[in-house]
């Protein structure tokens, strides 16, 4: 049966508070129990008090301390030590040691083998004796009193001693224990006396702020977490110092994460408050984007049904202004009835982004390396600018590769230079920035030099449909970079700076993985153009590409050693790419087998090839290739 630790922990102090040292050893001469007493009267290391101890390596180093004085054959001397203890005899000797102190030694017999011994330092007790036999004629009944009353007092004394020293030694291990599990919670863990002044740490708080330091004991409040921080988190210690327990969740203005503080009173008489603090900056991204997804879905159920009937009327004013424009209308009629029709179609793209904004989207993350994605990038954004508008852009992500929707964000900041554009009348400069925040956030800031938002456009402009371009903005460019922006997790912000305007978005910033080791991969496809393109995206990827332009070709290439993928077009002259990969798969099961195909997903070839290996559509992108081949990587 297992032993009860608290069971064990009271025995080990029950021992370790008697007066004399105690040793058990089995059948087998190993050390069964011992305490503390024990180490401390002959000296021993602590593997010689480790349970499973040998005894005779525990003589062997009281002979080499010179615990028996001198030993002619100290080889023999151990020997009959060891026979002595086999013979499992009671025994009571006592002996002076080689410091000078006498022990008695009692030793008794286990039913089941092995024997427990008892030593006793009994130095006093001999003096005593000596003294007693030698003047006990001068002695009178008051000195033998007194003498008895002191050996009391000493015994007192000596038990009140290791009583201490045991609590001292419990409370000891109990702080290490308490230390170890506070030093590996992924958390900081504080207390602050009734002055604000740190009297405790598990020295995580630069784990959690990494500009903060870790060793705060001493430090105020405010010393240790910033002034600002300290500042939204003050109402919180003040109530908590008064006996009110609150939690608090908030953005660290220095390093933008989000943190979750609980605040605990200190009951005991020296008063004060129990900090508890975790980094939430992930489950708050998570929160964010969740939220925006339902808000997605809702305003989608909303105006599905609202588009629809208001898509209707829009057929059916269409259709009446053209029956109106055949019949004979008075001079002027038809400017109206042409408005009106251009009125009607500007509704109709008015609904398609009233769709594109609440229908179904979600974001892709692919390894996207930053530098090529702002070369892209940079042309197109000049491209939409007149030539009075400059652009520059600026990378301070000192990570190669990020994990970005990289069509998505395009698009977005794409919007955001078209709009600077607009609020510059034709001259001015447009200038990006991308940079980490704390090793938590990607921030990308556009400044233009036009003449700045106003009062309403910073209180509005991320609702739906507000513009300040009149007939000519739908209001719905800024709310869908939004609507990215709080699908990622993200924030988004306006405001105005010297020089004009600035928009920021924090995006989460996730630097992409290295890379698993390149890969040899068998490309399949009868179209030189469509191969060689594919090829260059695995070799961009930094993988090792063989081309086959047949089926036939590849199924004498799939026997090639050190293969990795077969990534084959499902269209093929002659054998179709499901039913190569059939066949290579019979010759190597372990191989691993994908498709790619621009034929639709109700197809029977690629829905029987669906069912047995991953299929790509065409056009095939690096990101698609990333997480199809990384997939493999992870399983």
């Amino acid at each position: 049966m297992p032993r009860d630790r608290t069971t064990e922990s009271f025995t080990r102090a029950g021992l370790n508070l008697i007066q004399q040292a105690l040793s058990i050893y089995d059948a087998d001469l190993r050390l069964a129990v011992c305490n503390r007493p024990f180490q401390e009267m002959f000296g021993l290391p602590e593997r010689l008090v480790t349970p499973g101890a040998r005894f005779d390596d525990t003589i062997r180093y009281l002979v080499d301390t010179g615990e028996y004085g001198q030993v002619d054959d100290p080889k023999a001397f151990i020997a009959d030590k060891v026979d002595q203890a086999l013979a499992f005899v009671a025994h009571y000797v006592e002996r002076t040691r080689a410091n000078g102190r006498t022990i008695s030694v009692e030793g008794s017999p286990l039913p089941e083998g092995g024997w427990v011994t008892v030593y006793t330092d009994i130095t006093s007790v001999k003096r005593q004796e000596a003294l007693l036999r030698a003047r006990s004629e001068e002695l009178s009944d008051q000195l033998l009193t007194h003498a008895e009353e002191l050996a009391l007092t000493n015994r007192r004394l000596e038990a009140t001693i290791a009583q201490l020293q045991e609590a001292k030694a419990e409370l000891t291990e109990m702080e290490a224990r308490t230390r170890l599990v506070t030093e590996m919670t992924p958390a900081h863990i504080a207390h602050v006396d009734a002055d604000g002044v740190y009297t405790f740490t598990n020295r995580r708080l630069s784990a959690l702020l990494p500009d903060r330091h870790s060793d705060i004991v001493g430090l105020s409040f405010t010393e240790a977490l910033g002034a600002d921080t300290a500042q939204l988190l003050q109402d919180n210690l003040a109530r908590a110092a008064l006996g009110e327990a609150s939690v608090r969740e908030f953005t660290d203005p220095a390093t933008g994460r989000r943190i979750r503080s609980a605040f605990t009173p200190d009951e005991t008489a020296e008063g004060g408050v129990y900090l508890l603090s975790t980094d939430v900056t992930e489950e708050a991204q998570a929160r964010a984007a969740l939220l925006q997804t339902h808000k997605r879905e809702l305003a989608a159920q909303l105006t599905s049904g609202l588009a629809h009937d208001f898509a209707n009327l829009l057929t059916i004013i269409l259709g009446l202004q053209t029956r109106l424009e055949k019949m004979p209308l008075p001079l002027g009629a038809h400017e109206l009835t042409s408005a009106t029709r251009m009125a009607v179609r500007r509704g109709g793209a008015l609904l398609d982004k009233i769709a594109g904004m609440t229908g179904s989207r979600t974001v892709q993350t692919a390894p996207v390396v930053v530098q090529d994605f702002l070369d892209t990038f940079t042309p197109l954004a000049r491209a939409a600018l007149p030539e009075g508008v400059t652009f520059q852009l600026t990378n301070e992500v000192p990570h190669p590769a990020l994990m970005l929707d990289a069509g998505s964000l395009s698009d977005s900041l794409l919007n955001l230079v078209l709009n600077a554009r607009d609020a510059m009348n034709g001259t001015g400069q447009i200038t990006m920035t991308l940079r980490p925040v704390k090793d938590t956030w990607l921030e990308i800031t556009a400044d233009d030099t036009g003449a700045g938002f106003s009062d309403d456009a910073l209180a509005s402009a991320l609702d739906p449909f507000f513009t300040t371009k009149g007939d000519e903005g739908s209001g719905l460019g800024l709310t869908m970079v939004y609507d990215l922006v709080k699908l990622t997790g993200g924030t988004m912000r306006l405001s105005n700076i010297a020089s004009g305007a600035r928009v920021s978005l924090r995006l989460p910033l996730k630097p992409a993985e290295a890379e698993a080791r390149p890969r040899l991969i068998l490309l399949v496809d009868d179209m030189p153009d469509l191969r060689a393109g594919v090829r260059e995206i695995l070799t961009d990827l930094g993988h090792q590409v063989i081309e086959a332009a047949s089926a036939e070709e590849a199924e004498t290439l799939a026997d090639l050693p050190g293969l990795d993928w077969v990534l084959s077009d499902i269209k093929l002259g002659g054998m179709d790419g499901v039913a190569l990969c059939k066949s290579i798969a019979a010759r190597h099961p372990d191989l691993n087998l994908a498709l790619m195909t621009s034929l639709p997903a109700a197809d029977p070839l690629r829905t029987e090839g669906a069912a047995r290996w991953p299929v790509l559509s065409k056009p095939v992108t690096p990101g698609d290739l990333h997480r199809l081949l990384n997939a493999e990587a992870a399983a």
